[in-house]
């Protein structure tokens, strides 16, 4: 005689067979997820709207799940409700949104940052639904607090985590185009803050004697880890190469690009229309239904700001090896790199010149000095 499920193990199989769909799905948004739209057609939808709403429902649906696996008692049904329901809108919207966010139309920026950001919250939201007890019991306190000998974090960890990664989707749609751009631009600038930071206390250091302990004897220990780790070497007090000039000139000019990186993000990036734009005006939709110039502009300066700190760390590099030709060759590439970023805002949004174009004028003036 065959035998007849009860209505629980029914109810725990059809559990099992939905986390096994939404986990193949997830891995599916993940692969597929990335291909980003070149194709410049037109839609009204946004791309941030609706990444903010699908990660908004995933958060949610995500505290509810996370409540139903250590509660009891343990409901098979809802559990698979919820997952059945990010199945059919929230997950796919996501990957939706990927799509509908190219670098054409929202930066390469948006388009690269809503890609990882949406990627990670597929990746976490993933391993919560390993999580999910398949035999139909709650989650043990150590499961849940992670306190147990597996390795692993808790159920409640791996939720915050899921949180944290939905949350930073919805940011997206509050920091807008403009918004990101200002940020990566003043994440730039602050290490360019930090390589002069360590470029001054560099110049203020003293040499040690060469190496000799304070008690005249050398420390067989300290010249071991100094061959190993490469000790800097410090300006000699007579100079003979000049090193001191070229770092007053590389930091006083490394002050001005700090400057400009500001009045870029004051005068530029915070005077932007918003992005994209809900409809051209007509004189410019005569000519093209694409954005008039302003996306390409500012992905070549994003890419132009990202190089300087990292030509900065290798002026850095020059000096802590007191190597004037690289100093020479490094230093004038990195203020030639900012000057090319200034020179592609030198006009406002609007095509004029403005107090801003003014200041890159004479600050050219005043690094050669």
């Amino acid at each position: 005689m065959a035998r007849v499920d009860t209505k629980g193990e029914q109810d725990l199989a059809a559990l099992k067979a939905i986390v096994s769909t939404t986990s193949t799905l997830i891995s599916q948004l993940q692969s597929t997820a990335p291909a980003v739209d070149n194709s410049k057609h037109q839609t009204n939808a946004n791309a941030l709207d609706l990444a903010h709403d699908s990660a908004s429902l995933i958060r949610a649906h995500t505290t509810k799940l996370s409540l139903l696996i250590i509660n009891k008692p343990f409901t098979p049904t809802a559990i698979s409700t919820i997952l059945r329901e990010l199945v059919a809108g929230p997950l796919p919207g996501l990957a939706s949104a990927i799509e509908l966010c190219p670098a054409w139309k929202y930066t390469k920026a948006m388009s690269t940052e809503l890609q990882y950001r949406a990627r990670k919250v597929f990746s976490d939201f993933d391993t919560l639904i390993q999580a999910i007890p398949l035999d139909g019991q709650i989650l043990s306190d150590d499961a849940k607090n992670g306190t147990g000998t597996e390795n692993g974090k808790g159920s409640m960890a791996i939720t915050g985590t899921v949180w944290e990664s939905c949350d930073g989707v919805m940011q997206l749609k509050t920091l807008g185009v403009a918004g990101l751009v200002i940020k990566k631009a003043e994440e730039y600038r602050d290490l360019l803050k930090d390589a002069l930071e360590e470029l001054q206390e560099w110049a203020e250091e003293e040499s040690d004697g060469d190496g000799e302990a304070v008690d005249g004897e050398e420390d067989p220990a300290q010249a071991e880890v100094d061959s190993i780790f490469g000790s800097q070497q410090h300006i000699p007090s007579d100079d003979p190469e000049s090193i001191r000039p070229r770092l007053e000139s590389a930091m006083k000019r490394l002050r001005l690009l700090i400057l400009m990186y500001q009045a870029v993000v004051k005068r530029r990036f915070k005077t932007l229309c918003h992005l994209p734009h809900p409809e051209l005006p007509p004189e410019l939709k005569i000519k093209s239904d694409e954005d008039p110039g302003i996306i390409n502009c500012l992905d070549e300066v994003l890419d132009v700001l990202k190089k300087i700190p990292d030509i900065t760390d290798e002026l850095a590099s020059a000096f802590y090896e007191l190597d004037t030709k690289e100093i020479d060759k490094r230093m004038d590439q990195c203020f030639f790199t900012g000057f090319a970023a200034a020179q592609l805002l030198i006009k406002n949004w609007q095509g004029q010149k403005d107090e801003f174009s003014t200041w890159v004028c004479l600050s050219v003036f005043y690094a050669f000095e």
